[in-house]
């Protein structure tokens, strides 16, 4: 399963919230938009809100995911956005949708106001069942089942395909050389369209400054033309860059052609290339390639799993393809892209592999799997005798002092309570504590006990957020008795801070006499008694 905790705008939501993620996509000059979809099929965004590409009806930034209620229930199969930027996608049913920046008529409503929420593109299309959607940087298209292709927007170098430069306001059907042939995929740079056919085939237009259609010149191109270069291949699958072009082969061969500044081609070089050049040869079978028109970056995946990126990679050029750590090409742009957007509406579906840490998570206290029990307080914790060996050097020693057959089948515990033990048991098995404030302290001195210093840590901070006048000087008392120096240093500053109210306590007074004399004269240095 992909993970959309790696694209950084995914930090907002809860954990809930990105449980119930089906399909996302994160868009926008700076990857601060997203949508996304639910398992119950609604559909909600967040984000900075440029040009209205949320399509809340307003212009309004929002950290909270809001419902876009016109699209829920719609069964989104295909989604792109522009540079605007502008959002365009289309349902199972074939409808096609759009929003956002309008400058250029790539809402293909007829006008060049904003869409400040999601209307449906209906001239042309209202007959066609559209199965995807492309768009560059202020143009558009959409790719109907029956093999027909619509472009409309922005056309200052022929990227929409009519055989002129002026903007097309509406969708009109790309016709030309593709005239009676069937697209079966589209994909758009910056500010040129590629088109495959049927029979692999692959076609360009638009503009070719740096070689991006692949040509074999650097000509605009106000209709299709036809990548002679490739005629002996059968091309199942385009992307398209900024201003560069991949193109993979019904045989797993994958060709790059177009800009190379950033060595997004792959070939070793920073050299433009105005023609098909075949990269990756050495490497086994590609299966997916991958690219997005508003990054330099370059990906694929071989049939093995292997992921390789290459091109703009965190500000670095790599000009060959780099073997990652990464099962899919997605996190190659969630981790490397600039700006970190989604090339592709991004299935999450929930498979039935689990990673490791799911796994460890799922089996904490699970009588089905475990071969130990603790009771604490009457209460039974099913845990696994080699999990707490790996995790915890407290048990590796208890374990060690026992013979294999003299091994108890449960431990009573009396010196922690149920809450805190329990917290710190299913700490080992998920690395994170769930604990309210007034357990932390005894979570606090577990850790203490069992010399787990990371524990120690995160229960520091827990304890932090519960501070108040009241408790203050107790909390302090704790940190010492526990050695716990990073939460005394923040109670004696809390303490210093709010001098006058922590004084009147109760538990000011009843603090143990070297350590109220203690923090007496730490506080007369700094100045606090002077009054």
């Amino acid at each position: 399963m992909v993970d959309v905790g790696k694209w950084p705008i995914f930090t907002l939501l809860s954990p809930q919230e990105i449980a119930s993620i089906r399909k996302a996509c994160v868009f926008g000059t700076s990857a601060n938009e997203a949508i996304y979809i639910t398992h119950d099929d609604e559909v909600f965004v967040f984000g900075l809100n440029c040009s209205n590409c949320l399509g809340t009806g307003d212009n309004q930034s929002t950290i909270v995911p809001k419902k876009l209620e016109a699209l829920c229930g719609k069964k989104i199969s295909s989604l792109s956005y522009g540079s605007g930027p502008h959002v365009l996608l289309c349902t199972q049913d074939g409808e096609v949708y759009a929003w956002g920046h309008n400058g250029y008529s790539q809402l293909g409503n007829g006008t060049t106001n904003q869409g400040i929420t999601p209307v449906q593109v209906c001239t042309n299309l209202l007959i066609k069942k559209v199965v995807e959607v492309a768009c560059g940087s202020h143009h558009s298209m959409a790719l109907s089942f029956d093999g027909d292709l619509y472009a409309w927007g922005y056309n200052n170098c022929g990227q929409v395909g009519s055989g002129s430069t002026a903007n097309q306001p509406t969708p009109r059907r790309v016709s030309n050389c593709l005239q009676g042939k069937m697209v079966v995929g589209i994909a758009c740079g910056q500010t040129s369209s590629m088109a495959v056919i049927n029979n692999g085939e692959v076609y360009g237009w638009g503009y070719n400054g740096n070689g991006q259609l692949g040509l074999g010149n650097n000509g605009n191109q106000l209709t299709p033309c036809r990548v002679a270069a490739l005629h002996s291949v059968c091309v199942l699958q385009i992307a398209c860059g900024y201003a560069h072009t991949l193109a993979l082969t019904d045989e797993g061969l994958l060709y790059a052609w177009g800009a190379n500044t950033y060595g997004q081609l792959g070939t070793g070089n920073k050299s433009n290339q105005l023609s098909p050049v075949q990269i990756m040869m050495e490497k086994e079978r590609v299966v997916e390639i991958a690219a997005c028109h508003s990054a330099h970056t370059s990906a694929a995946k071989t049939q093995s799993g292997q992921v390789y990126m290459w091109g703009q990679c965190r500000g670095q050029s790599v000009i060959l393809p780099h073997l990652t750590h990464f099962a899919c090409t997605d996190d190659v742009f969630a981790c490397f892209a600039t700006p970190a957007v989604m090339w592709r509406l991004l299935s999450v579906e929930h498979e039935d592999f689990l990673t490791v840490a799911e796994s460890l998570k799922k089996e904490f206290d699970s009588p089905e799997t475990s071969d130990l029990k603790f009771r604490v307080d009457g209460k039974y914790i099913h845990v696994h005798k080699a999990v707490l060996k790996i995790r915890c050097e407290h048990f590796r020693t208890m374990f060690q002092s026992y013979w294999n057959e003299d091994m108890k089948e449960v431990i009573e515990i009396d010196q922690f309570s149920y809450p805190v033990y329990r917290a710190f048991l299913e700490y080992l098995y998920t690395d994170s504590v769930d604990l309210i404030f007034e357990d932390a302290i005894g979570l606090l001195d577990l850790a203490t006990s069992y010399c787990e210093n990371r524990l120690k840590k995160l229960c520091q901070h827990i304890i932090k957020r519960g501070i108040t006048v009241e408790n203050a000087f107790s909390l302090l008392s704790a940190a010492v008795r526990y050695d716990a120096e990073d939460l005394e240093e923040f109670c004696f500053k809390f303490c210093v801070n709010h001098l006058t109210e922590v004084t009147q306590t109760t538990a000011f007074w009843q603090m143990d006499g070297p350590l109220l004399k203690e923090f007496i004269a730490k506080a007369s240095k700094c100045g606090a008694f002077k009054n």
